[in-house]
């Protein structure tokens, strides 16, 4: 058949199959009623700028939009939050890194969380009782997350870090002392004057050489998620050599990396975060080391949230929780419960843990999407393979391939004895393992790597040599980066939107990736 022919049946195949609908963006019936426990998102890669540290990042609460005053997006003071950690294959927690938030309310009387301008604003000479002129009303505008220039942070969250070995749970204090402050929310510039200098104080060190972040960020994911939600109703992809199919990109298309030429439906919003670098020699196992002829240089990570099993919720008071923590989402793959796991067992496999992930095999290693996608074809008059299944190629998802092997599990599982690609490599691509970058995503995940374009292509086998094809390896929604550049530094996120200033790009503007969120209409 063509090459044309077989685009344009692809495209009707997609039309019938569920295959991108974004990352864990309100995935599921329960933590689609409970945001602030919906992990939108979870990264853990080899530092690029300490490739003798494991970054690992939990984001939850999506789609924040960044004008949503006046309290913003506060964590969630009765979850517990926690990034695990399994150093010995066995698809349990070795290690784990547990986060508590406080949420105090420091300006008694003012109507919103967070205010702030210049050097304060006084009431005038005519200001009438009983209110005196000269009586600040106005903080000056913040400039610090504590101490002098934090006076505007009404409503200031701040956190613990513990960390549990061995069912052992020890406190992290922040070294020299103070509190842990979570970074608020992008107000605006006359409140924030300098946010990104707040951005970089939100850092701080904790015992063991362990840096930590906690705060509003940029969302990193990004895809063209109202034409997927829309029956998967995609776009024709314009650009370079455009191909004139919805999800099919020409080589030009595919080797741009800095621009998008569609909409990112992402764009424009913000999401909560908490980010962890540890030394590798902690993430681990004793003994272990990240070389290549080591069998436990794979660690699997995951992230959870949880709240107490009971909450109370008297007449007047504020309510409250008692009881064990039970989990409410965990996530490690992206794309993985949305993809795979049919909506009736959505809730279960949200509450369930890695190491009893064998109930789900047959859906993991036999996509029902694939079929989906096959039996299309068919439909339109054109027959073709797919990967028989099980499908071990998906295998990296789901078993650990040095050493022990272990139960089947999803964790994102990071080679350590695989270095960074610097962005400015020849080597690195926006596609990871998909694109020949060991390096990135399934070899963990990177804030930059575009997993939807590496999942549709995966799912139609391009891991295996004879599915390595045209249209299949030029499979993708046009969205090619984030909105917004990613630092490469820690926590390698971007600051969060303005609230004043955001603005979120529209299907009929260009999918552009400029650091002041300005978009020219196409």
């Amino acid at each position: 058949m063509s090459r044309k022919t077989l685009s344009s049946a692809l495209c009707l195949a997609l039309l019938v199959a569920p295959i991108a609908n974004g990352a864990s963006h309100r995935e599921a019936p329960v933590t689609s009623l409970d945001r602030t426990a919906d992990i939108t998102d979870f990264y853990a890669f080899v530092s690029p700028d300490r490739p003798n540290t494991v970054t690992s990042i939990l984001c939850t609460d999506p789609l924040l939009e960044p004008a949503n005053g006046p309290n913003y997006f506060p964590f969630d003071p009765a979850i517990e939050y926690a990034i695990r950690i399994d150093n010995d294959h066995d698809a349990k927690a070795d290690l784990a890194f547990k986060f508590r938030f406080e949420t105090e309310q420091n300006l008694p009387g003012v109507p919103v969380g967070l205010a702030g301008a210049g050097n304060g604003i006084a009431a005038p000479a005519l200001s009438p009782a009983p209110i005196a002129p000269g009586t600040p009303l106005v903080p000056p505008a913040i400039t610090a997350l504590e101490g002098p220039g934090s006076e505007g942070i009404g409503l200031r969250q701040t956190y613990r870090v513990f960390v549990e070995v061995d069912g052992k749970k020890t406190f992290m204090p922040r070294v020299g002392g103070g509190d842990l402050v979570a970074l608020p929310s992008n107000v605006g510039p006359r409140t924030m004057p300098d946010y990104a200098g707040l951005f970089s104080q939100a850092v701080y060190e904790l015992p063991g050489d362990i840096r930590v972040f906690a705060g509003t960020v940029d969302d990193s994911f990004f895809i063209d998620l109202g034409a997927a939600f829309d029956t998967l109703n995609f776009r024709p992809i314009p650009g370079p050599g455009s191909t004139g199919i919805p999800l099919v990109l020409s080589d030009a298309q595919d080797a741009t990396d800095d621009a998008n030429f569609l909409a990112d439906a992402v764009s424009g919003y913000n999401v909560n975060c908490i980010a962890i670098q540890t030394p590798t020699a902690t993430v681990a196992q004793a003994g272990a080391h990240p070389s290549a002829d080591d069998a436990l240089r794979q660690v699997g990570f995951w992230g959870t949230t949880s709240r107490r099993a009971v909450t109370v919720r008297p007449k007047r008071d504020a309510k409250f929780s008692i009881g064990r923590f039970v989990q409410v989402q965990r996530m490690a793959n992206p794309l993985f419960n949305e993809l795979l796991i049919g909506t009736d067992q959505k809730d279960q496999w949200s509450r369930s843990r890695p190491a009893n992930d064998a109930t789900f095999a047959d859906q993991a290693l036999d996509p029902l999407v694939v079929r989906l996608g096959q039996a299309a074809f068919a439909a339109a008059g054109i027959e073709f393979e797919i990967p028989t299944p099980p499908r071990l190629d998906l295998a990296p998802l789901v078993f650990y391939t040095s050493g022990p092997q272990g139960p089947f599990a999803d964790l994102l599982r990071v080679d350590l004895s695989v270095p960074p690609t610097p962005p400015d490599s020849p080597d690195f691509s926006r596609l990871g393992g998909c694109g020949g970058d060991p390096a990135g995503f399934p070899n963990g995940r990177r804030t930059t790597d575009d997993v939807t374009d590496c999942f549709l292509r995966a799912g139609f086998g391009i891991g295996i040599p004879e599915f390595d094809v045209f249209p299949f390896n030029r499979l993708g929604d046009g969205v090619n980066v984030n909105d917004r550049a990613i630092p490469e530094s820690f926590p390698y996120m971007a600051p969060a939107h303005s609230g004043r200033n955001s603005r979120h790009v529209d299907p009929g503007e260009l999918g552009c990736a400029t650091d002041d969120g300005s978009c020219p209409i196409d």
